[in-house]
């Protein structure tokens, strides 16, 4: 059966909107990324596989099928030419939106992966896990670049800062909300740089060598009572909106 898409109008106010569904999507609907530059939509169907289709159309250009467990997050590359998914089985891979070609498997998690973002310059991802640490590593080789452990329990959503006004590439800071119910917002630096020193335990890797450190002052949102499930920066990158288990979204400066 061809798949398509529906229309539908929701009325907002004297104003209407046109959406469309796609239907006959196999499986749960557990991840949806859209692309910079608004033209594809990736979506986990079945569970494991990846759809890329038409925004507008609904044509499918690709089902990857590297995963073998759930997928669980994905993200575009800045130039729209990679997507990076994460899974259930603790792993994340980096693959060609046009191909379906896996460039990078990083297997750095022990459990599963629930968020994965691309710094600005589309060098790095940090991707965040039940394991509860964030991981930044280089997205064309897989090599470990810092691991984060600030956060007591469950990494569930991971933004790096996109907008206007940015530090150079990795440094731009990144959020992070977990099941502690915090917002973490900090940043990396290479080794060599003057950074922040952290007591052992706090945050950081303590078993291995870091190829970047943490950079800076490290913010701390406490406003939510729940686990915090997911963080977006505005446009101009100086606000973070947070949402909640525990009903809320919260809209916070974080410059």
């Amino acid at each position: 059966m061809v798949p398509q898409w529906e229309q539908h109008r929701c009325s907002v106010g004297e104003r209407h909107r046109r959406h469309l569904e796609h239907r006959n999507q196999p499986g749960n609907v557990n991840a949806l990324a859209w692309s910079r530059d608004g033209n594809k939509i990736a979506a986990v169907s079945g569970n494991i596989a990846v759809q890329v289709r038409s925004a507008t159309t609904s044509k499918l250009s690709l089902t990857y099928k590297g995963h073998t467990q759930i997928v669980l997050t994905l993200a575009w590359s800045p130039d729209g030419r990679q997507i990076a998914s994460g899974s259930a089985y603790g792993i994340v891979r980096v693959w060609d939106a046009a191909t379906g070609h896996t460039h990078v498997t990083y297997a750095g998690h022990s459990a599963e992966v629930n968020a994965v973002t691309w710094s600005p310059d589309g060098k790095y991802i940090a991707s965040g896990g039940a394991d509860g640490t964030v991981q930044v590593w280089d997205a064309a080789t897989g090599r470990l670049r810092f691991t984060y452990r600030g956060h007591a329990g469950g990494v569930n959503t991971v933004a790096w800062q996109q907008g206007s006004l940015l530090l150079p590439g990795y440094e731009a800071p990144i959020a992070s909300g977990g099941a502690d119910a915090t917002v973490q917002v900090w940043s990396v630096g290479e080794v060599d740089a003057v950074v922040q020193r952290w007591p052992v335990g706090r945050a950081g890797n303590t078993h291995y060598p870091q190829v970047m450190a943490l950079q800076g002052e490290l913010l701390i949102y406490r406003g939510h009572s729940g686990p915090v499930t997911s963080v977006t920066w505005s446009p101009d990158g100086q606000l973070i909106a947070s949402g909640s288990e525990d009903g809320t979204v919260q809209v916070w400066s974080a410059i």
